[in-house]
Parts: structure tokens; sequence; C-alpha cells
């Protein structure tokens, strides 16, 4: 029996993963306690997934309600299945660099206490399984703000003969910049994992993510870029933009070119290997050009306004070099743009909002 082990399995990457390996034939362990609703309030629930998840995979997945800083119950439920698991895809997290300085202990608890966890459970109970860790890009802390970038109409760009103008390469260092404490807690699971498998000769690998995006994701303020954007279109809820002007740039990546990456790291796993993945040069889009690309899909205009306060910590540039995956794995071609998602997000979620509008 194969198994392959999901934390965070009803948030928007872990259930993308769930129905993945469930559809190639893997049994799949969930672990998930809905602490997105504690931490964004009842819109960010992700309880209608799980419920999604267990009709639709039935025997194939078996959810279990634990929270991962809970050691024993964690290291209860690796022990159950040993070597039966091939694999352990952790996307469970504290997200939002804004909440984590609300209760900086639940933050870390979650973020590193908790990957510690499953990280010994699994060199104790399953040491040849496959450890894939999502990480973010704030593990660079801002020092991405630094980079010379110029004005445009609509953005802000690096320059063309820039060492970094097809992306940012893991080579930037994380030292000596401001985190956030949500970044903080990341880079701390983010050595743990790195260092679980060059100490211990474990398959990990850490995936520093730009904005994991797609039509699961239980978008909310704090949380969830481009779903957020399009719920607020679709509902006409009045939408902020923070700081630099709204041409603030982020790369996006569709939750299935991501599932994808971890399969073909699965297949021919390594040891301790850290990866920047986002929609790089393919799929990237600013705050003014994300309006857009919204407002055309849904024929609405969006309600919003400006603050010239930035988020502490915010990126004003961000887009992902995914050379290094993809020379390790020529395989592996990315599907999704910034409006083929946002496209899909409005498709899947319109019905489902506009009833939420009504009530």
């Amino acid at each position: 029996m194969s198994i392959v082990c999901i934390t965070g399995s009803a948030g928007l990457v872990g259930s993308e993963a769930t129905r993945f390996f469930a559809g190639l034939g893997f049994d799949v362990i969930g672990i998930d306690n809905n602490m997105r609703k504690e931490f964004f309030g009842e819109e960010a629930s992700t309880e209608w997934q799980r419920q999604r998840l267990e009709q639709d995979l039935k025997g194939h997945y078996k959810h279990y309600n634990v929270d991962i800083r809970n050691k024993d119950e964690i290291f209860s439920i690796f022990r159950k299945y040993s070597h039966d698991l091939k694999l352990i895809i952790h996307t469970a997290a504290q997200p939002s660099h804004d909440w984590a300085v609300k209760d900086p202990f639940t933050d870390f608890g979650v973020n590193a206490n908790g990957t510690l966890n499953l990280l010994e459970a699994t060199r104790q109970f399953s040491p040849n399984a496959v450890f894939i860790f999502t990480s973010t890009n704030k593990v660079y802390g801002d020092t991405p703000n630094h980079l010379p970038l110029e004005e445009r109409e609509h953005r802000w760009e690096i320059n063309p003969s820039h060492t970094y103008h097809t992306g940012i390469r893991e080579d930037m260092s994380i030292d000596q910049t401001l985190h956030s404490l949500f970044g903080a807690s990341k880079v701390a699971a983010d050595i743990l994992v790195q260092e679980y498998g060059r100490y211990f000769s474990m398959n990990t690998a850490c995936f520093r993510g730009g904005c994991l995006t797609g039509p699961n994701h239980s978008g909310t303020q704090l949380h969830g870029f481009l779903a957020y954007l399009m719920k607020c279109t679709v509902t006409e809820t009045p939408y902020t933009i923070y700081g630099y002007k709204g041409k603030q740039v982020r790369d996006n990546i569709h939750s299935a070119d991501l599932i994808n990456v971890f399969y073909e790291f699965y297949k021919a796993p390594r040891i301790g290997e850290v990866y920047n993945i986002g929609g790089g040069r393919f799929s990237n889009c600013s705050m003014l050009e994300g309006i857009t690309i919204c407002e055309r899909i849904t024929q609405k205009k969006l309600n919003w306004k400006y603050s010239e306060q930035n988020r502490i910590g915010d990126h004003i540039w961000w887009v992902s070099d995914c050379n290094k995956f993809a020379q390790h794995y020529p395989q592996w071609k990315q599907k999704y743009n910034v409006e083929g998602i946002l496209q899909e997000i409005y498709e899947f979620n319109v019905e489902r909002w506009s009833v939420e509008l009504e009530k």
C-alpha cells in the first residue's frame, strides 16, 4: 500500500495535491484542523473543501482533524502508517505576515514547531519517504525591495540588464533583512527541512513560492491575492491597495502547476534541495493589472481605494526564477498564466459567491 500524507489537505495546495495523488491511485491521509478559519474568519473556512474531498474521494481519503503542533497525535498517525508512507506534502501554515504580529507564539508554533514535529515523525517512522515543504519567498525578507526598480505606467519593473531580470534566484541572501515575524518562522522551518535532508540523508525539498493560487483558494483580505481580488470584484466588496502606487508585482502559480512540480520531485527526489517556484516571467501581474483583468472577465468595476501605507516587509517586485528546478526536471512545464488563472477562479466560484451575496 502506498500512502501520501498531506498537511493542510483542505487548503488551496493541499486539496489540489489530495485530488491529484488520489487520482493516481494513492491513498491520502489528510491532516487539517481548519485553522484558516481561526486566522481569517468564516469566509476563509476550508470546511466546504474538506466535505468535497470526503464525498468525492471516499475510500481513498482519510481525514484527521489534528493540529500539527500536537506532537503526540502527529507521531501516532505516522506510527500507524509507518513505511507505507511514501510522500509527505507539508502545506499547513499560518500564511500571513500581517496576522503573525497579533500572535507570534501561534505563528511560530504552527510554522516552525509544527514542521519540526512532521520532520521528526518522518525520520523516526518513514525515513525513506519524500518530504516536500511549501516554503515562501518571504524567507528573503525585504531584500528584493533594494533591487534597482524602474517605475512604468502600470507596474514596477527591473532593468533588462540586471542579473535578476529573468527572476530572482536561490542565490539571493536571506540575511540582514526585514523578514516580518511570519518570514522568520518560515525561515526556521525552511532551514529545518534542509538540515533534516543533509544531516539525516532524507529526501527533502523546500519550494519557496511566490503567490500560490487557484480556484480552490478560500481567499481573504490578509491572504490569497488573486482569489480575493476576484471575489471582491464579483461581490462588489470594497478592496484596498496598500502602497507602492498599486504597481507592486507578484508572480502567480496555479496550484495544479505546483502539484506537477511536487510530482516530478517525488519521482526523482534529491536531498535537502531548495527551489524558488512561482509563475515567473510566464505568469505575473501588478495590482493594477490584476484589477483590469478581473474587471474584464466579470464585466464589473471593482470598488477599490488606495492607502499610502504599504504592508511591512511587503515586496515591491517579485518574479521567481524557476530555471534551477526546470534544469533538474525538464519534463515540467507551466500551463496557467494570470489571465487563465483568474478566468478559472471566476468560473469555479461565481455561483457560490453569488449565493453568499444574496444571504
